[in-house]
C-alpha cells in the first residue's frame, strides 16, 4: 500500500492477460468478492457492476432488495474503471454518488501478467467519519482482503495471454 493526498493505493499482479483480468474484476465481480463484505452478508448474494458510463454497481439477495453499493463514473475496457463508492462508513449504502469516495482501478499488461492499481480516494465526502474509514480499508480487513480473494480468483484461473 501507498499513499498520496490522502488516497490509499495498493498494487496486486493478477496471473491473467488484462482482458481477463478485467473481465474477472468487474463481469465476474461475484465469483471473487469476499461475502462476508456484502451488505447481506449472504453467500448467495449476487454482485454485478454494469460496465457502462452510470452504470449500478449492485447486491441481489434472493428474495431481497436490490442494493446499489456504487456508480460506474468512467470505463474503458480493458484500461480502467472508476468508481463512485457508495458505502458508508457504518456499511450503509450511501444514495447520492456525489456524497460518495472515489475507487479507480487500472490494469496495465506486465510481464507475469496483468498489473493493477487501485486508488481509493476523497473520503472526505463521508464526512467526519471519513478519515476513520480510510484507515478501515487500508487495513488487512479492508481493499487487502478483497484484493486476496482477487488474486486468489485468478490463480484458480487458466492464464490467458
Amino acid at each position: 500500500m501507498s499513499e498520496t493526498d490522502g488516497s490509499i493505493v495498493f498494487v496486486r499482479t493478477l496471473p491473467l492477460a488484462r482482458e481477463a483480468a478485467f473481465d474477472l474484476l468487474v463481469d465476474r465481480i461475484g465469483e471473487w468478492w469476499p461475502w462476508q463484505r456484502t451488505f447481506s452478508r449472504d453467500p448467495a448474494a449476487d454482485l454485478s457492476i454494469e460496465p457502462m458510463a452510470g452504470g449500478a454497481c449492485t447486491e441481489q439477495t434472493p428474495g431481497g432488495p436490490r442494493r446499489v453499493w456504487g456508480t460506474v463514473l468512467s470505463i474503458e475496457p480493458p484500461l480502467y474503471l472508476r468508481l463512485a463508492w457508495q458505502i458508508s462508513p457504518d456499511g450503509e449504502p450511501v444514495a447520492d454518488p456525489a456524497a460518495a469516495s472515489r475507487v479507480m482501478i487500472e490494469f496495465r499488461q506486465a510481464a507475469e501478467g496483468t498489473r493493477i492499481e487501485l486508488t481509493h480516494g476523497d473520503f472526505l465526502r463521508h464526512g467526519e467519519a471519513g478519515i476513520a474509514y480510510r484507515e478501515a480499508m487500508a487495513s488487512p480487513e479492508g481493499w487487502p482482503a478483497c484484493l486476496d480473494a482477487l488474486e486468489a480468483a485468478a490463480r484458480n484461473r487458466p492464464a490467458r495471454r
